[in-house]
């Protein structure tokens, strides 16, 4: 396989376990402002909400603060609740901020990644939320950098958000670059349309759409480190 000098990693996902750090942070910020009980079907129906909004923000209809401002209120009206829809997502973030569960081979890929190329975490987070995550992570002696999209002033897969990173990378060429990610509408979209090879990590085995041509396609972490890359 071609030898990348540098990987950007997507983080949710892809490196962490965010679904589960989601229900983590959802289930203790629900029990502890409603004084209910959460289940299983009440957080089903904030994920779907949530899930929506952060398409809808890839598809740039809304911004960042607005998904934040909103997805709290929006889910406390469909469920009949009382309380203020900010200080849920705030405490939710702060939850969510200690929720750093990686993925089964993540820290020794990334050890051993490490040793031939810089990485970097490429996400789409919220800024304090995948910075602490990744402060207090067991990968974070092994990752050069993280490139928010709050900082880049626009969200994967945004021309801008690539340039941004591009430019604190000091521009290097675009062929020591290598995306990996397991979205295809934010990662591999936004690495194609950057000029940068990409990788998507698709564990469930789901269909590439023809339409989008990755560079290259792995079903475990593992498949990262040479020459177990398959085109």
């Amino acid at each position: 396989m071609k030898q990348y000098s540098i990987y950007l990693m997507d983080a949710d996902d892809t490196l962490f376990d965010f679904q589960k750090a989601e229900r983590c942070a959802f289930f203790k910020t629900f029990e502890a402002l409603s004084g209910q009980a959460c289940t299983q079907e009440i957080y089903a129906k904030y994920s779907q909400l949530n899930r929506s909004l952060w398409e809808a923000l890839e598809r740039r209809e809304i911004t960042k603060p607005q998904l934040q401002e909103t997805r709290f209120g929006l889910f406390l009206k469909e469920q009949g609740l009382s309380g203020d829809g900010l200080v849920w997502n705030e405490t939710y973030l702060d939850h969510l901020s200690e929720g750093n569960f990686l993925f089964d081979k993540a820290l020794e890929v990334c050890r051993e990644l490490s040793q031939k190329a810089a990485l970097y975490l490429a996400t789409n987070g919220v800024t304090r939320v995948q910075k602490k995550r990744l402060r207090d992570s067991a990968i974070a002696p092994y990752i050069r950098g993280i490139f928010v999209s709050e900082e880049a002033g626009a969200e994967k897969p945004s021309p801008v958000y690539f340039d941004h990173v591009m430019k604190r990378l000091g521009n290097p060429g675009k062929e020591q670059i290598l995306m990996v990610g397991d979205s295809l509408t934010s990662d591999m979209a936004g690495g194609i349309a950057a000029g940068i090879d990409t990788c998507w990590y698709n564990p469930r085995r789901k269909p590439l759409p023809p339409s989008l041509k990755v560079t290259w396609q792995i079903h475990s972490l593992e498949q990262l480190l040479p020459p177990s890359m398959e085109r």
